[in-house]
């Protein structure tokens, strides 16, 4: 017993010495070049053959030799093509099937014959979806399914907005008005929205924020993205 303890301290003892190990003078400024836009004070070996640790402030980050990839916040990055490869992955295994959505807890915005589609799970009182909105505006030659998913518990009067924009004469002024100019409105008495089917929905397909996108061949990406990168994001580029 008291041997493998022995050993399992030297193990202990021998990683740590690794990890603490600077790395090459010439592979920490080829990092530092690769990575130019993080302020790395240090560049250590991890107990894993070919992978750096970066000292920058009071975070570790990781990346490769080269400086290429880096590993931050549980996710890779491409630090050439600046892509984020763990979420592009993630889209990739998560896909839904578009034509499964039911279309008729939506209404549409953008435009009607646009052959690019988009379905977006919104909260009409969540900033990000309010800054997405102006956005979209910019967006041109997309047909954009909004199914109305307010998070109460964040913001305690989406659902009425909710159900004021789906009970208006004019769903998308109602949804401007609330959305972009700001306006407090409420809905007309016996109003009925779908906004219980849509969390159920939402739920459904594993969506706890918003704005959650959802592009024609079943991507889905959540949060908020700028006109050109979401119309790259649609294209699959």
């Amino acid at each position: 017993m008291k041997r493998m303890l022995g050993l399992a301290m030297g193990l202990l003892v021998s990683f740590a010495l690794q990890a603490a190990e600077r790395a090459p003078v010439s592979v920490e400024r080829e990092i530092k070049r690769a990575i130019s836009d993080l302020p790395i004070e240090a560049v250590y070996k991890s107990p894993i053959p070919g992978l750096y640790e970066l000292i920058v402030g009071r975070t570790i980050y990781y990346a490769d030799r080269s400086g290429r990839y880096l590993i931050a916040g549980g996710y890779i990055f491409d630090t050439r093509t600046k892509e984020n490869l763990t979420q592009k992955r993630l889209e990739e295994i998560n896909r839904i099937d578009f034509s499964k959505l039911p279309l008729d807890q939506a209404f549409v915005s953008g435009d009607p014959n646009g052959k690019l589609v988009l379905a977006i799970f919104t909260d009409p009182d969540c900033p990000f979806c309010r800054r997405l909105e102006r956005e979209l505006e910019k967006l041109h030659g997309v047909k954009i399914y909004n199914f109305l998913y307010p998070l109460e518990r964040l913001h305690p009067n989406a659902r009425r907005h909710a159900e004021a924009i789906w009970c208006a004469k004019d769903r998308n002024a109602a949804k401007r008005a609330i959305m972009i100019e700001g306006h407090d409105l409420s809905p007309p008495k016996g109003c009925h929205a779908p906004i219980e089917a849509n969390l159920k929905l939402g739920s459904k397909l594993g969506i706890s924020g918003t704005p959650t996108l959802i592009a024609g061949d079943g991507r889905m990406h959540a949060g908020f993205m700028p006109a050109e990168r979401l119309r790259a994001w649609l294209q699959g580029r």
